[in-house]
C-alpha cells in the first residue's frame, strides 16, 4: 500500500504540467480556512447555486480544475473573488479521471486544512447542517482526532421524466428533484482498501436493473483533514493511507456520517450523457453515460411507490442513510 501511495503521489506531480493557471488567488488562503476542490467540465449552469450553497455552508476558498470547458465555466469562475481556477486541456481519462489533478491541488494547497472534494452536482449535508456551519463539524472532528468523514451519495430525482425537470441557471436543483429511494441499497467491504462499497438507488434500479454490479458506487469520503502524504485512489471512494477509509464502526456502533445529495437526474443529464459518451473519457469507456443516453430515449420515470420526498438530514438518519453518532 505504501508503494501504491507513492506511485499516486508521483502521478499527480507529473500531471501538474496539465494545469495552466487561469486565476489563482491561493495567497488568500489562511491557516484555518476550509477548502473545496472540484474538477468540472461545462457546468456553467450549475455554478451559481453550487458556489452559493457552499459559501453559506462555510467554505472559505474554492479550488477548481476546468477540463476544457467551452460554455463559459472558466471565465465565470475566474471572476469569483474566493475562487482559484486552473485549466486542463489534457485527457481526463489519462489523469485518472481527474483524480491526479485533484490530488496535486490537495497536496499543494490543502496541507493541514479540512477540505471537501466534490463534483458540481453533489451537495454535502451532515448532522445539524441546518443550524451549524461546517466549521462546527470540523472542530468536533478535530476534537475527536478524526481525519476523514464519509457521506453516502443519495440520488435525487423528479416525479416525472428527467427531461421534464427543466433546470435553470442559479436554481436550487432540489426544487425540481425532490425524491429519493429509501431502500434498495447493498453494502460490501472492499478487501483491498477497507472501504465500504455501496450500490443501489434509482440509477441501479432503472439504468442497471439487468447488471446491478455495474451500477455506480455511492460510497464517498469527501471531507478530509488533508496531509500532503494522502492521496485519493478512485474518485473520492477510497484513500491512502488505508486507515482513512475506516469511516464506519465494525463493532455494532455508529460513527457520525453525512450525505451528498446528488442532482444528476435532471434535464441537463441527456446532453451531458451524449457529450461524455462521444468523448469516451470516463470509466469503462463511459459505459455509465452510454447506459444513460440509451435509456433516456424512452423517458424513464424514477419515481415509484417507495420513493420519498426529501425533508432534512433527520429524515435520512431515521432511515439509516446517515448518522449523527455521538455528536450532539
Amino acid at each position: 500500500m505504501r508503494l501504491r501511495r507513492k506511485r499516486r503521489i508521483l502521478r499527480c506531480l507529473r500531471r501538474r504540467r496539465d494545469l495552466a493557471p487561469v486565476s489563482v488567488r491561493t495567497d488568500q488562503i489562511r491557516r484555518k480556512d476550509i477548502l473545496l476542490v472540484s474538477v468540472i467540465r461545462n457546468e456553467k449552469i450549475r455554478l451559481p447555486y453550487f458556489l452559493d450553497y457552499y459559501r453559506k455552508l462555510g467554505i472559505n476558498h474554492f479550488l477548481f480544475v476546468d477540463n476544457n470547458s467551452d460554455d463559459g465555466s472558466g471565465e465565470y469562475l475566474a471572476a469569483q473573488p474566493d475562487v482559484s481556477v486552473w485549466r486542463a486541456d489534457a485527457s481526463y481519462k489519462r489523469a485518472s479521471f481527474g483524480v491526479d489533478w485533484s490530488n496535486y491541488l490537495l497536496r499543494k494547497f490543502a496541507h493541514r486544512h479540512w477540505v471537501l472534494t466534490v463534483d458540481p452536482d453533489e451537495f454535502f449535508i451532515y448532522p445539524f447542517c441546518d443550524t451549524r456551519p461546517i466549521r462546527a463539524l470540523t472542530d468536533w472532528l478535530d476534537g475527536c482526532a478524526v481525519r476523514s468523514f464519509s457521506a453516502m451519495l443519495i440520488d435525487m430525482y423528479p416525479e416525472g421524466p428527467v427531461e421534464d425537470a427543466i433546470y435553470t441557471e442559479g436554481q436550487n436543483p432540489f426544487e425540481i428533484a425532490k425524491w429519493f429511494d429509501t431502500g434498495n441499497y447493498t453494502i460490501t467491504k472492499n478487501p483491498t482498501y477497507g472501504n465500504l462499497w455501496i450500490q443501489g438507488g434509482p440509477r441501479a434500479r432503472v439504468f442497471f436493473k439487468e447488471t446491478p454490479r455495474k451500477a455506480p458506487a455511492l460510497n464517498k469520503i469527501p471531507l478530509v483533514k488533508w496531509d500532503r502524504r494522502y492521496v485519493y485512489v478512485s474518485s473520492t471512494h477510497s484513500l491512502l493511507p488505508r486507515g482513512l477509509n475506516q469511516v464506519y464502526d465494525e463493532w455494532g456502533g455508529e460513527k457520525t456520517s453525512g450525505g451528498l445529495l446528488h442532482a444528476k437526474l435532471i434535464s441537463t443529464l441527456s446532453d451531458k450523457a451524449r457529450e461524455e459518451m462521444e468523448r469516451g473519457q470516463h470509466y469503462r469507456g463511459s459505459g455509465e453515460y452510454r447506459a444513460y443516453a440509451e435509456q433516456l430515449q424512452d423517458k424513464p420515470v424514477f419515481w415509484c411507490d417507495t420513493s420519498e420526498t426529501y425533508i432534512n438530514w433527520r429524515q435520512l438518519e431515521i432511515l439509516g442513510l446517515m448518522s449523527k453518532g455521538n455528536w450532539a
